[in-house]
């Protein structure tokens, strides 16, 4: 399943591996679930990573960003989003997810109004979680 991640889902789980985010985390970093994402929010995810309130370490930050680089989906030609948003900074992720078939996955549904979302699905931590879980498993696909 391929998400996009607010950064305040992906420094909530890097800070406490409990609870949901630091379960949604993990399983990026593990590849259970595949992350989308375009240049201005990789960037956003590293400066954020860095701040020194969070106090996490540049090894941290650089394994963290080298996984997302090796196994995410960069999304190069994701178009502007075209309904403004509370926070304009916010546009970005609701353009990929669009752009890339994607849930986004974020702690401020506030910030994502309903009447802003077009057709992206956009789910708290808490309500991605319970959703996989009521999702039964894929079958394999014959060889």
């Amino acid at each position: 399943m391929r998400i996009v991640l607010d950064t305040n889902v992906l420094i909530a789980g890097l800070l406490s591996a409990t609870g949901p985010p630091g379960w949604i985390v993990e399983a990026v970093l593990e590849g259970t679930l595949e992350l989308a994402f375009d240049g201005a929010i990789r960037q956003e995810y590293e400066e954020v990573m860095l701040r020194p309130e969070f106090r996490l370490a540049r090894t941290l930050v650089d394994d963290v960003l080298s996984a997302f680089d090796q196994f995410g989906l960069m999304v190069t030609a994701a178009p502007p989003w075209p309904i403004a948003l509370p926070d304009r900074d916010d546009e970005p992720f609701l353009a990929v997810a669009w752009a890339s078939e994607s849930i986004l996955v974020t702690g401020n549904l506030r910030h994502f109004p309903a009447s802003a979302r077009g057709a992206v699905v956009v789910l708290s931590p808490r309500e991605f979680v319970d959703r996989l879980k009521s999702t039964p498993p894929r079958p394999a696909s014959p060889k």
